[in-house]
């Protein structure tokens, strides 16, 4: 009976150690994510919570503010400005997107063949990311320049034109402009994340697909496309949210013009809040970018998931 009682309470003692061990290890987890959690909320949850609260409001910057529900949001969606710069924000991002990827594709798949001087080279291609985008916009903004700009200067040149082309005087030259810009200032970025992809599939695919007479055409189709579905996916999102929230290239380059055909929705953001001071409908522009964002971000995953399982 006593050696009974003592096997019992040993037991216990052990389920009680076992309990306790894994209660502080999981209180230690907590801990640590602690400060995270903490600035997490301070400098995102708070300034979330503040703005959807503003978006309810005629928010003046001097006055009384007044709740009006969600007024705002019905003029956002009503107003044709709003909706302008949604599409001009949506062809910048159709046409950069692919641009940054073909070109960070071809980029990674260079680098990524061991040969001489590939080190120095990575860090040349990564070096465009570093520099802020104000600087990149102005040092291309020079370049652009149409009395002393020296791409105006290699076209006399060449005598491919015979006039100064005013690059951003126009929405049909200031776009595909800038987005030569932006592929040069981010292409190196996705490289690396495309490179990374690249190195983590093992040799020996490779080496088996050569072995069944695959050349490499065919090893880029079957092997490094499908099995860089998680890079892309991660790459992808990143430059889709990038061009849907792009200011800095337009706010210095083309400052929204001619006639405002170059605004994006950031800048009209930008402009309704603190050039107009109607802070309550620019929160709720900020609220529906964020909404759209997410349902964009959501949608990319998920067919890039289904098109992986179906691989």
């Amino acid at each position: 009976m006593n050696v009974s009682i003592s096997q019992h309470m040993r037991s216990s003692a052990i389920v009680f150690h076992v309990i306790l061990r894994r209660a502080c290890q999981r209180l230690a987890g907590y801990i640590f994510i602690l400060p995270a959690v903490v600035l997490e909320g301070l400098f995102f949850g708070y300034p979330l919570l503040r703005t959807l609260y503003i978006s309810l409001h005629d928010w003046p910057v001097l006055g009384t503010k007044h709740y009006i529900g969600l007024e705002n949001y019905d003029y956002i969606l009503s107003n044709e400005q709003f909706w302008e710069a949604m599409r001009f924000t949506g062809l910048y991002t159709v046409v950069v997107t692919p641009a940054i990827f073909i070109v960070a594709f071809g980029l990674a798949v260079l680098v990524n063949q061991g040969l001489p001087g590939t080190t120095f080279f990575r860090s040349v291609y990564f070096v465009p990311v570093v520099i802020s985008f104000v600087s990149s916009s102005l040092i291309w903004l020079w370049i652009y320049h149409d009395l002393y700009g020296i791409l105006n200067y290699i076209l006399r040149e060449l005598h491919l034109i015979t006039e100064p082309i005013v690059w951003m005087g126009e929405r049909k030259t200031s776009l595909p402009a800038i987005v030569i810009m932006i592929v040069w200032k981010t292409a190196g970025f996705n490289m690396v994340i495309l490179l990374a992809g690249m190195q983590s599939i093992p040799e020996q695919v490779y080496e088996s697909a050569a072995l069944d007479g695959a050349n490499f055409v065919q090893r880029m189709r079957h092997i490094t496309l499908p099995l860089l579905r998680p890079s892309f996916a991660l790459a992808m999102v990143v430059s889709v949210a990038g061009s849907v929230l792009a200011f800095d290239q337009f706010k210095v380059m083309t400052r929204g013009g001619p006639a405002n055909t170059t605004r994006t929705i950031m800048m009209y953001i930008y402009d309704t809040s603190f050039a107009y001071f109607r802070l309550g409908e620019g929160a709720a522009m900020a609220i529906l970018l964020m909404v759209m964002l997410i349902a964009l971000s959501v949608v990319q995953l998920r067919v890039l998931q289904r098109q992986a399982v179906e691989y």
